[in-house]
């Protein structure tokens, strides 16, 4: 383990107001998103898929990493350049998601753990030589009657660090998500209660098994309410229990807090980064980052729809999204920065 390299790549990651782009869904999940839109569900649009994604210009302009699917790092771009290559020409890092998925744990029903640990080691020092510097990995935790237990959150919290231990030896930066889910009718402060102790519970493990805060990511959810809780709320009560809940749960030497959008739509995704970016960011150690998935691409797949036609068009609405995820990080996302929707080449 290099331990300067990590802590570098680390810092990178989260530098200069940008983010990092998920686009690591398994085949079965980017097939479902396809399904939908009867886009053909084939490893060859797949590949278009991502690579009108990562041919994208001026991406780097707005972000700094980008999650890869084992699928894509052994495919190619149209003009035969491996993805891995792609990324780094386009001058972001790119990284892997490593875990196999969760399913359901035994004895505990309706709770689910993450598997993959076996042979990752071996993966992980494969991923380094193809040139990945940074690696994945996300446990679910849901909110219901009677759950999460604290068999279910120590697991899930135990295989994060033991996946982020091995990822450090292979010279990759963990990124760690253990992700609470917005599914149910649960209070805000359910979510912050379950979120607090998720997180302490990981950090815990993290501390036992000897990872390096420094050369890691958190990606974590949002402290929000269920999604169908009749109550809305506001955006300062997001920042603020989202704030209070890292505060109370993340050391300072984590560099970057990367949140994951968790099906919230574009808009609110980036909303609730800025609010929290402009009520706090000078008084926070950590950078609060983004990790978006659907918050970013899912204008962009919409367009595109399968279509070479539609790849401008489709790479203009990637953009502005990450632009507008950018800005929120600065605590300068507003209606006009959202209304404005420019051409890569043209914008700021």
């Amino acid at each position: 383990m290099e331990i300067r390299e990590l802590r570098n790549i680390a810092n990178s990651l989260v530098a200069n107001n940008k983010g990092i782009l998920a686009m690591d869904e398994s085949n079965p999940t980017c097939n479902k998103r396809f399904v939908a839109l009867g886009i053909p569900q084939t490893a060859e649009a797949r590949r278009a898929y991502r690579e009108m994604i990562v041919t994208t210009p001026r991406l780097n302009d707005c972000i700094n990493g980008v999650i890869l699917y084992d699928e894509t790092i052994r495919q190619k771009l149209t003009d035969g350049t491996d993805f891995i290559k792609a990324v780094i020409k386009a001058g972001m890092i790119p990284g892997i998601k490593v875990d196999s998925g969760a399913t359901e744990m035994a004895c505990h029903p309706g709770e689910k753990i993450t598997e993959g640990l076996d042979g990752l080691r071996e993966r992980l020092n494969e991923y380094y030589k193809m040139g990945l510097r940074f690696a994945k990995w996300r446990a679910v935790i849901t909110i219901d009657k009677g759950i999460p237990s604290r068999t279910c959150i120590e697991a899930n919290a135990h295989a994060l660090a033991r996946y982020a231990a091995l990822s450090q030896e292979a010279g990759l930066v963990p990124i760690v998500e253990p992700e609470v889910l917005v599914e149910g009718d649960h209070t805000l402060e359910r979510c912050f209660e379950v979120t607090e102790e998720v997180l302490h519970a990981v950090f815990d493990q993290l501390y036992t098994q000897g990872v390096m805060l420094e050369g890691m990511i958190l990606k974590p959810n949002m402290v929000l309410p269920g999604s169908i809780y009749p109550t809305p709320v506001s955006l300062d009560d997001v920042a603020d229990a989202t704030v209070k809940c890292l505060q109370r749960t993340v050391p300072a030497a984590v560099p970057g807090i990367a949140f994951l959008s968790g099906g919230q739509t574009v808009e609110l995704a980036s909303a609730r980064l800025n609010a929290m970016n402009v009520r706090f960011k000078s008084q926070l150690p950590w950078k609060l980052a983004f990790s978006f998935a659907r918050a970013i691409q899912q204008p962009a797949m919409e367009i595109w729809n399968g279509k070479e036609t539609k790849v401008v068009e489709a790479q203009q609405a990637l953009f502005h999204r990450a632009r507008c995820n950018r800005a929120a990080c600065q605590g300068e996302y507003t209606i006009e920065v959202e209304k404005n929707n420019l051409l890569p080449e043209n914008a700021d």
